[in-house]
């Protein structure tokens, strides 16, 4: 097995070897791209970033400057949406589900080292997969670490760092990310805390 397979395996491996430096080039050059395009290159754009990841749906928008190391380890679901600074160590494989919302310098971490220093020093680190279920909205500044899973219909509130499994249904917020409480049909007809919709073609 070489590197590369122990990466996707989400065993311990090394960075350098079986040709990853050379794939993690190929991203950074891609990337460069996406990042420096006119922002009315909107078509150029869509094409772009379906090329960069390894699987979408038909409409995302991932605001400029993103960053990834590979992307053909990152699958999005339809009608994702992240805002600026978005990074996706993608190490490990990240799944996201559809209608996913992404606030600022959001950032998902499949990668990691060991603890212990000289085992870190040996050059071998690992990433743990990441799935984040439909209809989930992610706070601005938030860090979900590697072998986390999100349950669908979580809000998880900004500045978390998600370090455990969130289930379905969930407001979940801080450091390290705790379960607030569940959302019910009584958060329906409220846009802000305690102020209601004022319209009615929000249902």
């Amino acid at each position: 097995m070489d590197h590369k397979e122990r990466m996707l395996k989400n065993l311990p491996y090394k960075a350098w070897l079986d040709g990853l430096s050379e794939e993690r080039m190929a991203c950074k050059l891609k990337i460069y791209e996406y990042n420096n395009l006119s922002p009315d290159k909107t078509s150029e754009k869509m094409k772009l970033i379906k090329d960069i990841l390894g699987k979408t749906g038909e409409w995302l928008n991932i605001e400029a400057p993103f960053h990834c190391d590979y992307g053909y380890n990152i699958e999005i679901g339809e009608n994702f949406f992240a805002n600026y600074n978005f990074i996706v160590l993608d190490v490990g494989k990240v799944k996201i589900g559809e209608n996913v919302q992404c606030g600022p310098n959001v950032s998902i971490y499949t990668a990691g080292h060991p603890l212990h220093p000289d085992s870190r020093n040996s050059g071998y680190e690992y990433g743990i997969d990441i799935t984040i279920g439909d209809n989930v909205w992610i706070g601005g500044n938030t860090c979900i670490m590697p072998g986390v899973n999100i349950g669908k219909n979580v809000v998880i509130g900004a500045g978390s760092v998600v370090t455990k499994d969130i289930p379905d249904n969930m407001i979940a917020v801080g450091n390290p990310c705790r379960i607030v409480r569940e959302i019910t049909e009584d958060d329906r007809d409220y846009y802000y805390k305690d102020r209601k919709f004022d319209v009615t073609d929000y249902k």
